[in-house]
Protein backbone atom coordinates (compact mmCIF):
# COMPACT_ATOMS: atom_id res chain seq x y z
CA UNK A 1 0.00 0.00 0.00
CA UNK A 2 1.40 3.40 -0.96
CA UNK A 3 2.31 5.86 1.81
CA UNK A 4 -0.21 8.46 0.63
CA UNK A 5 -2.92 5.81 0.71
CA UNK A 6 -2.01 4.86 4.26
CA UNK A 7 -2.23 8.46 5.42
CA UNK A 8 -5.79 8.79 4.14
CA UNK A 9 -7.26 5.67 5.69
CA UNK A 10 -8.43 5.38 9.30
CA UNK A 11 -6.64 2.27 10.49
CA UNK A 12 -4.98 0.51 13.36
CA UNK A 13 -2.43 -2.20 12.87
CA UNK A 14 -1.53 -4.99 15.23
CA UNK A 15 1.64 -6.99 14.68
CA UNK A 16 -0.16 -9.05 12.06
CA UNK A 17 -1.06 -5.98 9.99
CA UNK A 18 -4.74 -6.54 10.62
CA UNK A 19 -6.85 -3.44 10.20
CA UNK A 20 -9.47 -2.16 12.66
CA UNK A 21 -11.54 0.56 11.07
CA UNK A 22 -14.07 1.36 13.77
CA UNK A 23 -12.60 3.14 16.79
CA UNK A 24 -9.68 4.19 14.52
CA UNK A 25 -6.28 4.02 16.11
CA UNK A 26 -2.72 4.89 15.29
CA UNK A 27 0.29 2.81 16.20
CA UNK A 28 2.33 4.38 18.95
CA UNK A 29 5.50 3.54 20.81
CA UNK A 30 4.82 3.03 24.51
CA UNK A 31 7.02 2.83 27.54
CA UNK A 32 8.11 -0.64 28.61
CA UNK A 33 5.53 -2.30 30.78
CA UNK A 34 2.04 -3.72 30.85
CA UNK A 35 0.62 -1.52 28.12
CA UNK A 36 3.59 -1.48 25.74
CA UNK A 37 1.89 -3.55 23.03
CA UNK A 38 -1.28 -1.48 22.76
CA UNK A 39 -2.13 1.11 20.14
CA UNK A 40 -3.51 4.59 20.76
CA UNK A 41 -7.28 4.87 20.45
CA UNK A 42 -7.22 8.04 18.44
CA UNK A 43 -8.05 9.12 14.94
CA UNK A 44 -5.13 9.32 12.47
CA UNK A 45 -2.94 12.40 12.65
CA UNK A 46 -3.89 13.18 9.03
CA UNK A 47 -7.35 14.21 10.28
CA UNK A 48 -7.48 17.74 11.64
CA UNK A 49 -8.34 18.27 15.29
CA UNK A 50 -11.25 20.51 14.26
CA UNK A 51 -12.83 17.70 12.23
CA UNK A 52 -12.36 15.18 15.03
CA UNK A 53 -13.98 17.48 17.60
CA UNK A 54 -16.78 18.32 15.17
CA UNK A 55 -17.50 14.64 14.53
CA UNK A 56 -17.43 13.92 18.27
CA UNK A 57 -19.93 16.74 18.89
CA UNK A 58 -22.32 15.56 16.17
CA UNK A 59 -22.06 11.91 17.18
CA UNK A 60 -22.71 12.67 20.85
CA UNK A 61 -25.62 14.95 19.93
CA UNK A 62 -27.21 12.17 17.87
CA UNK A 63 -26.77 9.63 20.67
CA UNK A 64 -28.14 11.85 23.47
CA UNK A 65 -31.02 13.10 21.33
CA UNK A 66 -32.09 9.58 20.36
CA UNK A 67 -31.74 8.00 23.80
CA UNK A 68 -33.38 10.87 25.67
CA UNK A 69 -36.16 11.41 23.14
CA UNK A 70 -37.19 7.75 23.37
CA UNK A 71 -37.36 7.96 27.17
CA UNK A 72 -39.47 11.12 26.94
CA UNK A 73 -41.86 9.58 24.41
CA UNK A 74 -42.11 6.47 26.59
CA UNK A 75 -43.27 8.59 29.51
CA UNK A 76 -45.57 10.68 27.32
CA UNK A 77 -47.29 7.55 25.99
CA UNK A 78 -47.53 5.84 29.40
CA UNK A 79 -44.80 3.29 28.80
CA UNK A 80 -45.75 2.15 25.31
CA UNK A 81 -42.12 1.85 24.16
CA UNK A 82 -41.13 -0.39 27.09
CA UNK A 83 -37.63 -1.16 28.38
CA UNK A 84 -36.93 -3.36 25.36
CA UNK A 85 -37.69 -0.45 23.04
CA UNK A 86 -35.51 1.90 25.05
CA UNK A 87 -32.65 -0.58 24.94
CA UNK A 88 -33.02 -1.13 21.19
CA UNK A 89 -33.08 2.61 20.46
CA UNK A 90 -29.92 3.37 22.42
CA UNK A 91 -28.10 0.33 21.05
CA UNK A 92 -28.98 1.22 17.47
CA UNK A 93 -27.98 4.85 18.04
CA UNK A 94 -24.56 3.81 19.34
CA UNK A 95 -24.04 1.42 16.44
CA UNK A 96 -25.05 4.01 13.83
CA UNK A 97 -22.87 6.75 15.29
CA UNK A 98 -19.81 4.48 15.55
CA UNK A 99 -20.19 3.43 11.92
CA UNK A 100 -20.78 7.03 10.81
CA UNK A 101 -18.08 8.86 12.78
CA UNK A 102 -15.71 6.20 14.13
CA UNK A 103 -13.25 6.68 11.26
CA UNK A 104 -13.05 10.42 12.00
CA UNK A 105 -13.05 10.93 15.76
CA UNK A 106 -13.00 7.41 17.19
CA UNK A 107 -16.62 7.88 18.36
CA UNK A 108 -15.92 7.97 22.08
CA UNK A 109 -19.27 9.74 22.79
CA UNK A 110 -18.64 9.33 26.50
CA UNK A 111 -16.23 11.09 28.90
CA UNK A 112 -15.73 7.80 30.75
CA UNK A 113 -14.34 6.17 27.62
CA UNK A 114 -12.14 9.15 26.79
CA UNK A 115 -10.67 9.27 30.30
CA UNK A 116 -10.12 5.50 30.36
CA UNK A 117 -8.31 5.50 27.01
CA UNK A 118 -6.11 8.36 28.20
CA UNK A 119 -5.44 6.77 31.60
CA UNK A 120 -4.21 3.58 29.91
CA UNK A 121 -2.15 5.54 27.37
CA UNK A 122 -4.31 4.85 24.34
CA UNK A 123 -5.32 8.50 23.84
CA UNK A 124 -3.36 11.78 24.24
CA UNK A 125 -4.20 13.75 27.37
CA UNK A 126 -3.92 17.00 25.42
CA UNK A 127 -7.10 16.11 23.50
CA UNK A 128 -9.11 14.92 26.52
CA UNK A 129 -10.50 18.38 27.47
CA UNK A 130 -11.49 19.02 23.85
CA UNK A 131 -13.32 15.71 23.51
CA UNK A 132 -15.07 16.03 26.87
CA UNK A 133 -15.97 19.64 26.11
CA UNK A 134 -17.54 18.57 22.82
CA UNK A 135 -19.44 15.74 24.54
CA UNK A 136 -20.80 18.00 27.29
CA UNK A 137 -21.78 20.74 24.83
CA UNK A 138 -23.53 18.23 22.57
CA UNK A 139 -25.43 16.75 25.51
CA UNK A 140 -26.67 20.17 26.65
CA UNK A 141 -27.66 21.18 23.10
CA UNK A 142 -29.56 17.92 22.55
CA UNK A 143 -31.32 18.23 25.91
CA UNK A 144 -32.50 21.79 25.31
CA UNK A 145 -33.61 20.92 21.79
CA UNK A 146 -35.74 18.16 23.28
CA UNK A 147 -37.05 20.51 25.96
CA UNK A 148 -38.24 22.87 23.25
CA UNK A 149 -40.00 20.02 21.46
CA UNK A 150 -41.44 17.94 24.32
CA UNK A 151 -41.86 20.35 27.24
CA UNK A 152 -43.33 19.69 29.85
CA UNK A 153 -42.33 16.03 29.51
CA UNK A 154 -38.59 16.72 29.69
CA UNK A 155 -38.21 15.13 33.12
CA UNK A 156 -38.95 11.77 31.53
CA UNK A 157 -35.56 11.86 29.83
CA UNK A 158 -33.55 12.37 33.02
CA UNK A 159 -31.79 9.31 34.44
CA UNK A 160 -32.55 9.15 38.15
CA UNK A 161 -32.34 6.18 40.55
CA UNK A 162 -35.61 4.38 41.21
CA UNK A 163 -34.04 2.31 43.99
CA UNK A 164 -31.41 3.21 46.57
CA UNK A 165 -28.40 5.30 45.59
CA UNK A 166 -26.07 2.47 46.51
CA UNK A 167 -27.93 -0.04 44.35
CA UNK A 168 -27.88 2.34 41.38
CA UNK A 169 -24.22 3.16 41.89
CA UNK A 170 -23.21 -0.50 41.87
CA UNK A 171 -25.26 -1.13 38.74
CA UNK A 172 -23.76 1.86 36.93
CA UNK A 173 -20.28 0.69 37.87
CA UNK A 174 -20.90 -2.86 36.61
CA UNK A 175 -22.59 -1.96 33.34
CA UNK A 176 -19.92 0.65 32.61
CA UNK A 177 -17.31 -2.02 33.31
CA UNK A 178 -19.05 -4.30 30.80
CA UNK A 179 -19.19 -1.57 28.18
CA UNK A 180 -15.55 -0.52 28.49
CA UNK A 181 -14.33 -4.12 28.53
CA UNK A 182 -15.93 -4.66 25.12
CA UNK A 183 -14.82 -1.27 23.77
CA UNK A 184 -11.22 -1.90 24.82
CA UNK A 185 -11.28 -5.27 23.07
CA UNK A 186 -12.50 -3.98 19.72
CA UNK A 187 -10.47 -0.76 19.86
CA UNK A 188 -7.05 -1.98 20.97
CA UNK A 189 -6.68 -5.69 20.23
CA UNK A 190 -5.85 -6.80 16.68
CA UNK A 191 -7.44 -10.21 17.38
CA UNK A 192 -10.87 -8.71 18.06
CA UNK A 193 -13.11 -8.04 15.08
CA UNK A 194 -12.67 -4.27 15.19
CA UNK A 195 -14.65 -3.77 12.00
CA UNK A 196 -17.72 -5.03 13.87
CA UNK A 197 -17.18 -2.59 16.74
CA UNK A 198 -20.49 -0.82 16.14
CA UNK A 199 -22.48 -4.03 16.48
CA UNK A 200 -20.52 -5.28 19.50
CA UNK A 201 -20.75 -2.00 21.42
CA UNK A 202 -24.39 -1.39 20.45
CA UNK A 203 -25.37 -4.87 21.61
CA UNK A 204 -23.55 -4.30 24.92
CA UNK A 205 -25.47 -1.07 25.46
CA UNK A 206 -28.75 -2.88 24.77
CA UNK A 207 -27.89 -5.67 27.22
CA UNK A 208 -26.88 -3.19 29.92
CA UNK A 209 -30.15 -1.27 29.59
CA UNK A 210 -32.16 -4.46 29.88
CA UNK A 211 -30.23 -5.27 33.06
CA UNK A 212 -30.20 -1.90 34.82
CA UNK A 213 -32.71 0.31 33.02
CA UNK A 214 -35.53 -0.20 35.49
CA UNK A 215 -33.34 0.54 38.51
CA UNK A 216 -30.68 3.12 37.67
CA UNK A 217 -31.76 4.21 34.20
CA UNK A 218 -28.63 2.59 32.74
CA UNK A 219 -26.79 5.80 31.91
CA UNK A 220 -23.24 4.41 31.47
CA UNK A 221 -22.33 7.91 30.33
CA UNK A 222 -22.00 11.08 32.44
CA UNK A 223 -23.21 13.32 29.60
CA UNK A 224 -26.29 11.13 29.04
CA UNK A 225 -27.35 12.30 32.50
CA UNK A 226 -25.81 15.77 32.67
CA UNK A 227 -27.48 17.49 29.71
CA UNK A 228 -31.04 16.35 30.48
CA UNK A 229 -30.49 17.09 34.20
CA UNK A 230 -29.55 20.69 33.38
CA UNK A 231 -32.46 21.14 30.97
CA UNK A 232 -34.97 19.69 33.45
CA UNK A 233 -33.29 21.21 36.52
CA UNK A 234 -33.32 17.79 38.16
CA UNK A 235 -30.01 16.77 39.74
CA UNK A 236 -31.20 13.87 41.89
CA UNK A 237 -28.34 11.44 42.42
CA UNK A 238 -26.31 13.01 39.63
CA UNK A 239 -23.02 12.22 41.38
CA UNK A 240 -23.50 8.46 40.96
CA UNK A 241 -23.97 8.88 37.20
CA UNK A 242 -20.62 10.66 37.02
CA UNK A 243 -18.54 8.66 39.49
CA UNK A 244 -19.99 5.21 38.73
CA UNK A 245 -19.40 5.20 34.95
CA UNK A 246 -15.92 6.72 35.22
CA UNK A 247 -14.63 4.19 37.74
CA UNK A 248 -16.46 1.33 36.05
CA UNK A 249 -14.94 2.21 32.68
CA UNK A 250 -11.44 2.49 34.17
CA UNK A 251 -11.86 -0.93 35.76
CA UNK A 252 -13.19 -2.44 32.52
CA UNK A 253 -10.29 -1.13 30.46
CA UNK A 254 -7.75 -2.35 33.03
CA UNK A 255 -9.41 -5.77 33.23
CA UNK A 256 -9.18 -6.34 29.48
CA UNK A 257 -5.56 -5.23 29.60
CA UNK A 258 -4.85 -7.95 32.17
CA UNK A 259 -6.54 -10.78 30.25
CA UNK A 260 -5.44 -9.70 26.77
CA UNK A 261 -3.55 -12.42 24.89
CA UNK A 262 0.09 -11.90 24.08
CA UNK A 263 2.02 -12.86 20.96
CA UNK A 264 0.96 -13.21 17.34
CA UNK A 265 -2.65 -13.84 16.27
CA UNK A 266 -3.45 -17.27 14.91
CA UNK A 267 -2.49 -17.58 11.23
CA UNK A 268 -5.32 -17.90 8.78
CA UNK A 269 -7.86 -16.41 11.17
CA UNK A 270 -10.93 -15.16 9.24
CA UNK A 271 -11.10 -11.40 8.81
CA UNK A 272 -14.37 -9.54 8.73
CA UNK A 273 -15.03 -5.97 7.61
CA UNK A 274 -18.02 -3.68 7.43
CA UNK A 275 -16.11 -1.24 5.20
CA UNK A 276 -14.16 -1.87 2.03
Amino acid sequence: MAPDRISNVSTSFGRSGRINKCFPVDSCVMEDGLFSEFQAAIAPSSISRRKKIGAEFIGTFMLIFAGTATAIVNEKTSGSITTVGLAATSGLAVMIVILATGHISGAHLNPSLTLSFAALRHFPWVEVPLYIGAQVAASICAAFALKGIFNPFMHGGVTIPSGSYWESFVLEFIISFNLMFVVTAVATDSRAVGELAGIAVGATVMLNILIAGSTSGASMNPVRTLGPAIAANNYKGIWLYIVGPIFGALAGAAAYTLVRLKGEPEPGRPRFSMRR
